[in-house]
């Protein structure tokens, strides 16, 4: 087995950033007179969010401490998100809102990272605008954070580094994991589709694999731990060891992972149909650990605006994935990403979107309004039909979507699940989540968080179950 090696920190940077570590965190001792607070925030996808967890390790180790009020943080970092506009006009509206703060507490350190940062207009507009932002940084260089902040608060100085634009793989980051049971666990950064809509191959870059033996090796630390739900990501799962000579492929780690010894379950997000093989479903149904749940996004079901998209499949293609998976797993769950009034699309064509959703079963969908993003081929397009418009069918499809949901749950009555509890529901119960990843509320003391339990449905809503514990089987 070759393993691609063209992305990895090379050992000089990584001691280089140790040292950094050392420095930044003799600096903190003289300046603070006790443990200096960070506020971490991230917006987006679940890779962010384990980029953020790294993130937080790094600070952690630096000798940070963490808090979730702004007024007692010494330092903020706030990890953005670009994939669509509204995300973006969050992110600037809390920046902005931290100018009176960092007035009244100069020494406080200010940062920006993750993909808005790694497009040039956003951070041009930051420095421009929002002069009192201290450090700003990309997707690629996450792992010099202890050089930015030593360098910050030695010299005063501003910096701005959105440079790498092939990207890397930030291995023996430290990490602190925000849950003591499920753990994210990415295998491959990147994206090569360039879809017309997506700006994620221009933040994140080229489509890179980690080491599979370095993942195995992260799964049964957290096995060990005793983590009971490990979550593998990428921007497209289902690509990773496409690079040439690897000798993996995604079905083959799914299988080596599932051996591991230990009482957990795997999931993994997210996949894109076009690499979705029969053997990927075959793995899925042989693997005892491998949840029965497949987030396979299609964006339309309709084949013109699918071609314009730069998808690589038809309606019909997705429709033939889901009836051979439904085969092998006839309890599959599936849920999905669809996009409502892409560039040009006609009502007629977001009508076959309806119907394949009708056709599909999906568990649930997340459903999103066509968001323009510069840069990329879609952003370009003639848009003609109005937003008001496009919100009516958004209604629309959200209705076709309900419908189907409510009779998926409504076959739920009476079943017994095991289920992963996670916490507390806002109406005071016990809220799990399914290998289906549905939820399932269900009276229950807090002590069962974080184990598995078994669950009999009492009570089927639209989205959600209801339920009672019953005897471990």
């Amino acid at each position: 087995m070759n393993t691609d090696n063209r992305f990895a920190i090379p050992p000089e940077e990584a001691e280089k950033q140790k040292e950094y570590t050392r420095l930044a965190s003799a600096l903190i001792d003289a300046r603070f007179t006790g443990k200096p607070l960070a506020y971490v925030h991230t917006y987006g996808c679940q890779g962010n969010v384990a980029d953020g967890e790294r993130l937080k390790g790094t600070l952690e180790e630096i000798g940070y401490g963490f808090t979730d009020d702004l007024e007692k943080a010494d330092l903020v970092l706030y990890n953005t998100c670009a994939i669509r506009e509204h995300a973006e006009d969050r992110v600037f509206g809390n920046v902005g809102a931290l100018k009176n703060l960092k007035q009244r507490k100069k020494e406080m350190r200010i940062l920006l990272c993750g993909c808005m940062m790694q497009q040039p207009r956003v951070t041009q507009k930051i420095r421009k605008s929002y002069s009192f932002v201290d450090i700003i940084f990309g997707t690629h260089v996450m792992h010099r954070l202890p050089e930015f902040i030593y360098k910050s608060l030695s010299s005063g100085k501003k910096i701005c580094d959105i440079s790498g634009e092939e990207g890397v793989i930030p291995e023996d980051m430290p990490v602190h994991r925000d849950s003591d049971f499920k753990a994210w666990l990415p295998i491959m950064y990147g994206c090569n589709n360039f879809c017309s809509y997506c700006i994620v191959p221009y933040v994140k870059g080229r489509e890179r694999s980690r080491d599979p033996q370095l993942i195995i090796k992260e799964a049964k630390e957290l096995v060990a731990a005793g983590y009971k739900e490990i979550t593998l990501l990428g921007q497209n799962v289902n690509s990773y060891g496409k690079a040439p000579d690897y000798g993996y492929n995604f079905p083959r780690l799914l299988r080596e992972l599932n051996d591991i010894e230990g009482d957990f379950i795997i999931r993994f997000m997210t996949s894109h149909p076009k690499d979705c093989t029969h053997e990927l479903l075959d793995t899925m149904a042989e693997c005892d650990k491998v949840a029965k749940h497949l987030h396979l996004p299609f964006q339309s079901g309709c084949d013109r605006v699918l071609k314009e998209m730069n998808r690589g499949y038809t309606a019909e293609k997705y429709l033939s994935l889901l009836e051979y998976a439904y085969k092998v797993m006839p309890d599959l769950s599936v849920t999905a990403d669809v996009i409502v009034g892409f560039p040009g699309e006609t009502y007629e064509e977001f009508l076959q979107t309806v119907d394949l959703v009708k056709k599909a079963g999906f568990t649930s969908m997340f459903t999103f309004i066509f968001s323009s993003r510069e840069g990329t081929k879609a952003s370009k397009m003639p848009d003609p039909i109005p937003a008001e418009e496009k919100s009516k069918w958004f209604r629309e499809l959200l209705d076709a979507q309900e419908e189907v949901a409510a009779q998926r749950t409504a076959s739920s009555a009476g079943k017994t699940y095991r289920v992963l509890c996670e916490g507390v529901s806002k109406g005071g119960l016990i809220e799990g989540r399914t290998e289906g990843n549905i939820i399932i509320e269900f009276p229950a003391d807090e002590a069962v968080i974080g184990s598995f339990r078994y669950v009999t449905v009492t009570e089927s809503l639209t989205w959600i179950l209801r339920g009672r514990m019953v005897d471990n089987k």
